[in-house]
């Protein structure tokens, strides 16, 4: 890939907040979405980042790896396994899905913010029925495969099954793992990893690394309810980014 100064800049920036999103301030993963497809072709984004991704969601697993709640990554792999599937089938016949994905995270927190209010058995329970987990592992699985941007439904998720910050961090970080490692054969036979895509990642390591490990010293300085309250607003920025 050729590319000038400023690209260099967006692309840098963006991998510093792969490794902080992946170890410390969650909901900050579609910001280099974001600014990847700034730089580049939607396919080309797509594939650039991916490996960037997993090599963030390996600082994540090695930091909080203990911490991990594995009974809900257990109910939503078979849907995400399905979601990604569908998403591989459907990414050379989709033009855009951004108002798709904000419009679904849009309803999504209206969802958790409605629950919350609700003092009813029924609103409780919710979050951990098996239909719940399905349209999450669905979603998550169909977003990641054609735009890398399932991570605000998993944050709306672990949040509405109620984890705790280090355990929502290590759920996370494990379920990113697989799944990113999962999306390699399908990414590659689309062509979306390329060799000069592997080069630019290689060299965007650089400024990823101090991100991951910058992000578990400021995890630990955020309580829980402020860290639930900065999720929910870096997913609804997030969201009316991909609408608008």
């Amino acid at each position: 890939m050729d590319l000038h100064g400023w690209q260099w800049a967006f692309l840098a920036t963006a991998a510093f907040f792969v490794g902080l999103s992946k170890t410390g301030i969650a909901g900050l993963g579609i910001l280099p979405v974001a600014l990847f497809a700034n730089v580049l072709t939607a396919r080309e984004s797509t594939g650039a980042l991916l490996p960037l991704l997993l090599a963030g969601d390996v600082f994540g697993v090695a930091f909080f790896r203990k911490h991990a709640d594995w009974s809900h990554l257990w109910k939503l792999f078979p849907w995400v396994i399905l979601g990604v599937i569908a998403g591989f089938l459907a990414l050379d016949h989709v033009r855009s899905v951004d108002g798709m994905i904000g419009g679904i995270l849009l309803f999504m927190v209206a969802l958790h913010l409605w629950r919350q209010r609700q003092t009813d058995r029924v609103a409780d329970l919710m979050p951990h029925t098996w239909w719940f987990a399905a349209l999450t592992g669905v979603l998550a699985g169909f977003t990641t495969m054609v735009a890398n941007a399932a991570g605000p439904v998993m944050l709306l998720y672990l949040l509405a099954v109620g984890l705790p910050k280090l355990t929502f961090i290590g759920t996370g970080a494990w379920f990113f793992m697989l799944v990113n490692a999962f999306k390699i054969p399908f990414s590659l036979k689309l062509g979306l990893i390329t060799t000069n895509s592997l080069l630019v990642d290689a060299i965007l390591l650089i400024p990823m690394i101090p991100g991951a490990l910058l992000g578990p010293f400021i995890l630990r300085h955020i309580n829980q309810k402020a860290f639930e309250v900065m999720v929910l607003l870096l997913t609804v920025i997030a969201a009316l980014r991909l609408v608008l």
